[in-house]
Protein backbone atom coordinates (compact mmCIF):
# COMPACT_ATOMS: atom_id res chain seq x y z
CA UNK A 1 0.00 0.00 0.00
CA UNK A 2 1.21 3.48 -0.82
CA UNK A 3 4.04 2.16 -2.99
CA UNK A 4 5.31 4.73 -5.50
CA UNK A 5 7.76 3.03 -7.88
CA UNK A 6 10.11 5.00 -10.10
CA UNK A 7 13.07 4.41 -12.38
CA UNK A 8 16.45 5.66 -11.19
CA UNK A 9 19.30 4.99 -13.60
CA UNK A 10 19.08 1.24 -14.33
CA UNK A 11 16.95 0.43 -11.28
CA UNK A 12 13.31 0.35 -10.28
CA UNK A 13 12.99 1.72 -6.74
CA UNK A 14 10.35 2.91 -4.29
CA UNK A 15 10.32 6.42 -2.86
CA UNK A 16 12.25 5.15 0.16
CA UNK A 17 9.31 5.07 2.58
CA UNK A 18 7.92 1.66 1.58
CA UNK A 19 9.11 -1.59 0.11
CA UNK A 20 9.09 -1.82 -3.67
CA UNK A 21 7.07 -5.03 -3.78
CA UNK A 22 9.33 -6.61 -6.37
CA UNK A 23 9.07 -9.83 -4.37
CA UNK A 24 7.33 -11.51 -6.15
CA UNK A 25 5.94 -8.94 -8.61
CA UNK A 26 9.20 -8.90 -10.55
CA UNK A 27 8.76 -12.62 -11.12
CA UNK A 28 5.18 -12.10 -12.24
CA UNK A 29 6.32 -9.39 -14.67
CA UNK A 30 9.03 -11.64 -16.11
CA UNK A 31 6.60 -14.52 -16.61
CA UNK A 32 4.00 -12.33 -18.30
CA UNK A 33 6.59 -10.75 -20.60
CA UNK A 34 8.20 -14.08 -21.42
CA UNK A 35 4.90 -15.74 -22.30
CA UNK A 36 3.67 -12.69 -24.21
CA UNK A 37 6.86 -12.65 -26.29
CA UNK A 38 6.41 -16.31 -27.20
CA UNK A 39 2.86 -15.61 -28.30
CA UNK A 40 3.73 -12.45 -30.25
CA UNK A 41 6.59 -14.15 -32.06
CA UNK A 42 4.42 -17.21 -32.74
CA UNK A 43 7.09 -19.54 -31.41
CA UNK A 44 6.43 -23.22 -30.76
CA UNK A 45 6.63 -24.13 -27.10
CA UNK A 46 6.38 -27.03 -24.71
CA UNK A 47 3.09 -27.77 -22.88
CA UNK A 48 2.74 -25.09 -20.25
CA UNK A 49 0.80 -24.23 -17.11
CA UNK A 50 1.25 -20.93 -15.31
CA UNK A 51 0.45 -20.83 -11.60
CA UNK A 52 0.21 -17.59 -9.64
CA UNK A 53 -0.33 -18.18 -5.92
CA UNK A 54 -1.40 -15.85 -3.14
CA UNK A 55 -0.10 -15.44 0.40
CA UNK A 56 3.40 -16.75 -0.27
CA UNK A 57 4.99 -14.34 2.20
CA UNK A 58 2.72 -15.30 5.09
CA UNK A 59 3.39 -19.01 4.88
CA UNK A 60 3.06 -20.33 1.33
CA UNK A 61 -0.70 -20.25 1.82
CA UNK A 62 -1.66 -20.25 -1.85
CA UNK A 63 0.62 -23.11 -2.87
CA UNK A 64 -0.41 -25.15 0.16
CA UNK A 65 -4.07 -24.86 -0.81
CA UNK A 66 -3.76 -25.54 -4.53
CA UNK A 67 -6.12 -28.06 -6.09
CA UNK A 68 -3.44 -30.45 -7.29
CA UNK A 69 -5.92 -32.22 -9.54
CA UNK A 70 -5.70 -29.11 -11.73
CA UNK A 71 -1.91 -29.30 -12.02
CA UNK A 72 -0.85 -31.53 -14.90
CA UNK A 73 2.90 -30.94 -14.98
CA UNK A 74 5.69 -32.75 -13.18
CA UNK A 75 8.33 -30.02 -13.47
CA UNK A 76 8.35 -26.30 -12.73
CA UNK A 77 10.46 -23.17 -12.74
CA UNK A 78 9.77 -20.93 -9.74
CA UNK A 79 10.63 -17.23 -10.06
CA UNK A 80 11.17 -16.26 -6.44
CA UNK A 81 14.87 -15.97 -5.76
CA UNK A 82 16.99 -12.98 -4.84
CA UNK A 83 19.32 -11.44 -7.40
CA UNK A 84 19.74 -12.22 -11.10
CA UNK A 85 17.99 -15.11 -12.81
CA UNK A 86 21.12 -17.29 -12.89
CA UNK A 87 21.16 -17.39 -9.08
CA UNK A 88 19.63 -20.76 -8.25
CA UNK A 89 18.41 -21.88 -4.82
CA UNK A 90 20.50 -24.96 -4.05
CA UNK A 91 18.90 -25.85 -0.73
CA UNK A 92 16.14 -24.56 1.50
CA UNK A 93 15.41 -25.19 5.20
CA UNK A 94 12.61 -26.81 7.13
CA UNK A 95 10.56 -24.03 8.70
CA UNK A 96 8.37 -24.08 11.81
CA UNK A 97 6.25 -21.21 13.04
CA UNK A 98 4.98 -20.98 16.62
CA UNK A 99 2.50 -18.87 18.56
CA UNK A 100 2.34 -18.87 22.35
CA UNK A 101 -0.62 -17.52 24.34
CA UNK A 102 -0.31 -16.87 28.06
CA UNK A 103 -3.10 -16.18 30.54
CA UNK A 104 -2.07 -14.85 33.93
CA UNK A 105 -4.18 -12.96 36.47
CA UNK A 106 -5.11 -9.29 36.46
CA UNK A 107 -4.79 -7.02 39.49
CA UNK A 108 -4.47 -3.33 40.24
CA UNK A 109 -0.79 -2.51 39.78
CA UNK A 110 -0.73 0.17 42.48
CA UNK A 111 -3.15 -1.21 45.08
CA UNK A 112 -2.71 -4.98 45.15
CA UNK A 113 -0.10 -6.14 42.62
CA UNK A 114 0.57 -9.20 44.81
CA UNK A 115 -2.75 -10.65 43.65
CA UNK A 116 -1.70 -10.47 40.02
CA UNK A 117 0.25 -12.82 37.79
CA UNK A 118 1.89 -10.95 34.95
CA UNK A 119 1.48 -12.68 31.61
CA UNK A 120 4.04 -10.30 30.10
CA UNK A 121 6.59 -11.26 32.76
CA UNK A 122 6.04 -14.93 31.92
CA UNK A 123 6.36 -14.26 28.20
CA UNK A 124 9.65 -12.41 28.60
CA UNK A 125 10.98 -15.12 30.88
CA UNK A 126 10.28 -17.73 28.20
CA UNK A 127 11.70 -15.61 25.38
CA UNK A 128 14.91 -14.93 27.32
CA UNK A 129 15.55 -18.68 27.47
CA UNK A 130 15.15 -19.17 23.73
CA UNK A 131 17.97 -18.71 21.21
CA UNK A 132 17.85 -15.74 18.87
CA UNK A 133 19.31 -14.84 15.49
CA UNK A 134 21.69 -16.90 13.39
CA UNK A 135 22.73 -19.99 15.32
CA UNK A 136 24.99 -21.46 12.62
CA UNK A 137 25.38 -21.42 8.84
CA UNK A 138 22.23 -23.52 8.43
CA UNK A 139 19.98 -22.36 11.25
CA UNK A 140 18.10 -19.28 12.48
CA UNK A 141 15.64 -18.65 15.31
CA UNK A 142 13.50 -15.56 15.73
CA UNK A 143 10.78 -14.26 18.03
CA UNK A 144 9.22 -11.64 15.80
CA UNK A 145 6.08 -10.42 17.55
CA UNK A 146 4.89 -9.84 21.10
CA UNK A 147 1.83 -8.18 22.60
CA UNK A 148 -0.07 -8.12 25.85
CA UNK A 149 -1.83 -6.19 28.55
CA UNK A 150 -4.32 -3.39 28.13
CA UNK A 151 -3.56 -0.51 30.52
CA UNK A 152 -0.44 0.61 32.35
CA UNK A 153 -1.99 0.44 35.85
CA UNK A 154 -3.03 -3.22 35.71
CA UNK A 155 -0.98 -6.37 36.06
CA UNK A 156 -1.40 -7.84 32.56
CA UNK A 157 -3.52 -10.97 32.44
CA UNK A 158 -2.68 -11.86 28.86
CA UNK A 159 0.27 -11.90 26.50
CA UNK A 160 1.25 -13.60 23.30
CA UNK A 161 4.33 -13.92 21.19
CA UNK A 162 5.08 -15.50 17.87
CA UNK A 163 8.19 -16.67 16.15
CA UNK A 164 9.85 -19.11 13.83
CA UNK A 165 12.90 -21.26 13.44
CA UNK A 166 14.40 -22.88 10.40
CA UNK A 167 17.32 -25.14 9.63
CA UNK A 168 18.84 -27.06 6.74
CA UNK A 169 19.98 -29.71 9.22
CA UNK A 170 17.23 -32.08 10.35
CA UNK A 171 18.94 -32.96 13.65
CA UNK A 172 19.38 -29.30 14.54
CA UNK A 173 15.77 -28.61 13.62
CA UNK A 174 14.51 -31.44 15.83
CA UNK A 175 16.73 -30.25 18.68
CA UNK A 176 15.29 -26.72 18.49
CA UNK A 177 11.79 -28.14 18.40
CA UNK A 178 12.44 -30.06 21.62
CA UNK A 179 14.15 -27.05 23.23
CA UNK A 180 11.09 -24.91 22.58
CA UNK A 181 8.72 -27.53 23.99
CA UNK A 182 10.95 -28.09 27.04
CA UNK A 183 11.16 -24.35 27.71
CA UNK A 184 7.38 -24.03 27.61
CA UNK A 185 6.97 -27.02 29.92
CA UNK A 186 9.45 -25.56 32.40
CA UNK A 187 7.46 -22.33 32.36
CA UNK A 188 4.28 -24.26 33.15
CA UNK A 189 6.02 -25.82 36.13
CA UNK A 190 7.37 -22.47 37.33
CA UNK A 191 4.13 -20.54 36.78
CA UNK A 192 1.65 -23.26 37.67
CA UNK A 193 -1.28 -20.86 38.05
CA UNK A 194 -0.90 -19.52 34.52
CA UNK A 195 -2.23 -21.03 31.31
CA UNK A 196 0.42 -21.41 28.63
CA UNK A 197 -0.78 -22.70 25.27
CA UNK A 198 1.16 -23.04 22.05
CA UNK A 199 0.47 -23.69 18.39
CA UNK A 200 3.30 -25.03 16.26
CA UNK A 201 3.20 -25.82 12.57
CA UNK A 202 5.80 -26.94 10.06
CA UNK A 203 5.16 -24.70 7.08
CA UNK A 204 7.59 -26.30 4.64
CA UNK A 205 10.24 -28.99 4.47
CA UNK A 206 13.90 -28.69 3.54
CA UNK A 207 15.34 -29.90 0.28
CA UNK A 208 18.70 -30.14 -1.44
CA UNK A 209 18.68 -29.54 -5.16
CA UNK A 210 19.75 -32.47 -7.33
CA UNK A 211 21.82 -31.03 -10.20
CA UNK A 212 20.96 -34.09 -12.29
CA UNK A 213 17.21 -33.40 -12.28
CA UNK A 214 16.01 -32.71 -15.80
CA UNK A 215 14.47 -29.34 -14.88
CA UNK A 216 17.78 -28.23 -13.32
CA UNK A 217 19.64 -29.42 -16.40
CA UNK A 218 17.23 -27.47 -18.60
CA UNK A 219 17.53 -24.26 -16.57
CA UNK A 220 21.33 -24.36 -16.40
CA UNK A 221 21.61 -25.17 -20.12
CA UNK A 222 19.44 -22.16 -20.99
CA UNK A 223 21.49 -19.93 -18.68
CA UNK A 224 24.73 -20.99 -20.34
CA UNK A 225 23.24 -20.48 -23.79
CA UNK A 226 22.38 -16.94 -22.67
CA UNK A 227 25.97 -16.37 -21.58
CA UNK A 228 25.32 -16.67 -17.84
CA UNK A 229 27.08 -19.06 -15.45
CA UNK A 230 24.63 -20.83 -13.09
CA UNK A 231 25.23 -19.66 -9.52
CA UNK A 232 23.83 -22.26 -7.11
CA UNK A 233 23.55 -21.05 -3.50
CA UNK A 234 21.74 -22.08 -0.31
CA UNK A 235 18.80 -19.95 0.81
CA UNK A 236 17.37 -19.46 4.26
CA UNK A 237 13.96 -18.67 2.81
CA UNK A 238 11.13 -20.84 1.60
CA UNK A 239 9.22 -20.60 -1.65
CA UNK A 240 6.33 -22.26 -3.40
CA UNK A 241 9.02 -24.62 -4.68
CA UNK A 242 9.11 -26.30 -1.25
CA UNK A 243 5.40 -27.07 -1.51
CA UNK A 244 5.66 -28.20 -5.12
CA UNK A 245 8.32 -30.73 -4.13
CA UNK A 246 6.11 -32.11 -1.37
CA UNK A 247 3.52 -32.73 -4.08
CA UNK A 248 5.86 -34.50 -6.46
CA UNK A 249 6.76 -31.60 -8.76
CA UNK A 250 10.49 -31.25 -9.34
CA UNK A 251 11.40 -27.60 -9.66
CA UNK A 252 14.19 -25.07 -9.76
CA UNK A 253 13.96 -21.70 -7.99
CA UNK A 254 15.68 -18.90 -9.89
CA UNK A 255 16.35 -15.23 -9.20
CA UNK A 256 13.88 -12.61 -10.35
CA UNK A 257 16.15 -9.52 -10.32
CA UNK A 258 15.13 -8.21 -6.88
CA UNK A 259 17.59 -7.08 -4.23
CA UNK A 260 17.28 -6.12 -0.53
CA UNK A 261 13.79 -7.57 -0.42
CA UNK A 262 11.43 -6.69 2.46
CA UNK A 263 13.16 -3.35 3.05
CA UNK A 264 12.62 0.25 1.96
CA UNK A 265 15.90 -0.08 0.05
CA UNK A 266 14.52 -2.82 -2.20
CA UNK A 267 15.30 -2.43 -5.88
CA UNK A 268 15.08 -4.24 -9.21
CA UNK A 269 17.92 -4.01 -11.72
CA UNK A 270 16.24 -3.48 -15.09
CA UNK A 271 18.79 -5.39 -17.24
CA UNK A 272 18.44 -8.32 -14.83
CA UNK A 273 14.66 -8.17 -15.15
CA UNK A 274 14.96 -8.23 -18.94
CA UNK A 275 17.22 -11.29 -18.67
CA UNK A 276 14.68 -12.96 -16.39
CA UNK A 277 11.95 -12.46 -18.99
CA UNK A 278 14.29 -13.74 -21.72
CA UNK A 279 15.10 -16.78 -19.61
CA UNK A 280 11.39 -17.49 -19.19
CA UNK A 281 10.91 -17.30 -22.95
CA UNK A 282 13.90 -19.53 -23.68
CA UNK A 283 12.85 -22.19 -21.16
CA UNK A 284 9.36 -22.32 -22.64
CA UNK A 285 10.63 -22.69 -26.21
CA UNK A 286 13.79 -24.75 -25.62
CA UNK A 287 14.19 -27.56 -28.20
CA UNK A 288 11.05 -26.49 -30.07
Amino acid sequence: RGIVPSIKDDRIVSDGTTILGGDCKAGVAAILEGVTSVKEEKKSHRPLQIVFTRGEEIGLVGASNLDWNMIHCDEAVVFDGNGPVNRITGCSPTYMRFDVDIVGRAAHAGVEPEKGLSAIRIATDIINQLPQGRLDDETTFNVGSISGGSVRNAVPSNAMFGGEFRSMNSETFDSLHMQLLDTLEQARQKYSEAIIAEELEVMFQMYNLDPEESIVQLATRVMRDMGMAPDIRPSGGGTDGNVFRLNGIANVVVGMSTNEMHTVNEYVIIPDLVNTARFCQEVITFSY
